[in-house]
């Protein structure tokens, strides 16, 4: 078992969003890329999973290119590795009862909570878990995102009379940096 909390137990419609992975098979896989299975994916923070998110952006990491020039040669550079940034995680659900994206939100300002309490500076940054699960809930996959906050929180999305939809609420979350579970066994 890798160093990530075990799945808790909410159900797999109620709780996960499911997508399909179109890659390239693996060398000795029978199966072709675009009949892969899908998979699940399933967000959790404070140790409960999040339930309904409709929508997860990709992980990505960006380093910045260094050039500087080599000793006095002004024609010749060595590429360098700079400093790292990570792109922010989108997350969208329909708007239903369960709160937590408003209450994480609700820690980084809250309205009217009086001159100085505006941002809970102890605890609005979490650590967040976005497992990707087989059709049959075990995992495959399992990231550990770190120190992540909300900088953006929009609650009921774009609203349009001639398209009627579900109210949408999104949060778009800052983080310092991931890491995957490389110890997590593969599933049987």
């Amino acid at each position: 078992m890798g160093r990530f909390p075990p799945s808790v137990g909410v159900p797999l419609a109620a709780a996960c969003l499911m997508v399909s992975i179109i890659a390239s098979p693996a060398a000795g896989d029978n199966i072709a890329a675009d009949t892969a299975p899908p998979l699940l994916v399933r967000v959790m923070w404070d140790g409960h999973v999040i339930p309904g998110i409709t929508k997860v952006t990709g992980l990505v990491r960006r380093t910045e290119v260094i050039a500087p020039r080599s000793g006095g040669d002004p024609s010749s550079y060595r590429l360098s590795p700079g400093a790292t940034s990570y792109e922010p995680i989108i997350l969208e659900r329909h708007l239903g009862q369960d709160a937590e994206f408003e209450r994480w939100a609700d820690k980084v300002w809250s309205f009217g909570s009086g001159l100085g309490s505006e941002v809970s500076l102890r605890d609005f940054r979490k650590d967040i878990i976005i497992d990707l699960l087989d059709e049959m809930g075990q995992k495959v996959l399992s990231y550990r995102i770190y120190r992540c906050w909300p900088s953006d929180y929009v609650v009921l999305g774009d609203m349009d009379a001639e398209r009627p939809s579900a109210p949408i609420e999104t949060l778009v979350l800052q983080y310092e940096g991931w890491e995957r579970d490389h110890e997590l066994a593969p599933p049987h």
